[in-house]
């Protein structure tokens, strides 16, 4: 009777331990396994000697980077942290960070170093064969701190950090990054011709950022890439951006099969002709809907007219003026007179004061890729209509 009586207290304590035990312990081999899955998919190759388990931090040691197309070239990186693991019922892992060794290589008069490379919200698919959003590797942020390119002793460039976000929402996600404080020095250059130009223009020190920000649709395919922007001091500031659909996941999946079969085939002629093939029919499957390009000027025009006037014995005005005069004459030849009205107005505008000057296209509705080269291959002249390209200056 005594043991009935402590029946439910046994199955309480029973119960109790089973929840605050773990299910099962991590497998940090088989989720590195499938990491290397996950990028494979992309051509990159991750190997490892051993992944230990303590808790719920995976530690991969012997970890080497390379590419499918490129055997045994390869780049050590040592080891890798995840931390907060946690195996999802998928089959696949997320990991809150993910940490590397600072990265530092000599080679040849040259240093290369990265530090402190992070990942957080890491998420290592179960199958990155699949078709969902699930099936991708996907992280929510990856930052550097600096990273320097030293030549013969000297910082030839250098970056603050480096910082990426993806941000996920119904359907697909959006995605930014931004690269702080670049440097770039371009007083080594040894070429006479090229030095003297650098110098004259001001541009022995690059000093700037990169930005890119952008969304991508899974369903339809549709990626917008509003902002890749380099902007510099002294210089300007140059923007590119495009939207087109597409871009599925059906639609990578073949585009990864297609490089995979042409990686397969040892007569590298006809793996390449294959390869202009199938890249062919799958552009077929992809719609332009708009891009742009802009420049905004910070000073580099003027400086850039003088010296190039220099050159020819005139004044950055005098050659502004006859670049006015010239431009019409040349656009003449394409024979695209809307274009060539535009061009030469823009031009003209941009010329009496340089503030911007902005190439876009915005078709009234989405054109598919394959009209386009048509249009190229069977009448050049109309490609600026079917796509609706303006140009246009100090907007």
């Amino acid at each position: 009777m005594k043991s009935m009586r402590n029946l439910p207290l046994m199955m309480a304590s029973t119960a109790f331990l089973t929840l605050a035990g773990p299910a099962s312990a991590l497998d940090g081999t088989d989720m590195m396994k499938k990491l290397s899955a996950a990028t494979g998919a992309g051509g990159t190759v991750i190997t490892f000697e051993k992944a230990e388990v303590d808790g719920d931090t995976v530690t991969a040691t012997g970890v080497q980077v390379g590419y499918a197309n490129l055997p045994g070239d390869t780049l050590k990186i040592g080891d890798l942290t995840f931390e907060g693991v946690e195996e999802r019922e998928s089959g696949g892992y997320y990991a809150k960070t993910l940490s590397f060794q600072d990265v530092d290589i000599s080679q040849e008069g040259g240093h290369f170093s990265v530090k402190d490379i992070l990942f957080t919200g890491l998420t290592i698919p179960a199958n990155p064969t699949g078709e969902t959003l699930d099936d991708i590797l996907l992280y929510e942020t990856a930052s550097t701190g600096p990273i320097a390119l030293n030549i013969k002793g000297k910082d030839v460039v250098a970056i603050e950090g480096v910082e990426a976000n993806m941000g996920r929402r119904e359907g697909g996600f959006t995605y930014d990054a931004n690269v702080a404080g670049f440097k770039a020095d371009l007083s080594q250059v040894e070429e006479a011709a090229a030095k003297e130009a650098i110098e004259k223009l001001g541009l022995t020190t690059l000093d700037g950022t990169v930005t890119m920000k952008g969304s991508w649709e899974v369903e339809s395919g549709k990626v917008a890439l509003d902002e890749y922007a380099f902007d510099f001091k002294n210089v300007g500031r140059l923007n590119f951006a495009i939207d087109f659909s597409g871009y599925t996941l059906a639609f990578i999946k073949s585009l990864q099969e297609a490089v995979k079969t042409a990686e397969a085939n040892p007569n590298k002629e006809e793996a390449n002709q294959a390869a202009g093939l199938a890249m062919m029919g799958l552009m077929q499957q992809l719609t332009f809907n708009s891009a742009s390009i802009r420049f905004d000027d910070a000073s580099i025009t003027k400086k850039a007219l003088d010296y190039a006037g220099s050159k020819q014995g005139v004044s950055g005005e005098e050659l502004a003026q006859s670049l006015k005069a010239l431009v019409p004459i040349m656009m003449a030849q394409l024979n695209m007179p809307e274009l060539q009205n535009q061009v030469s107005a823009a031009v003209s505008t941009y010329l009496d004061g340089p503030k911007s000057l902005t190439i876009s296209a915005a078709p009234g509705k989405p054109v598919p890729v394959p009209m386009i080269v048509g249009a190229a291959m069977g009448a050049p002249n109309t490609v600026p209509s079917v796509l609706g390209v303006k140009v246009s200056a100090n907007d």
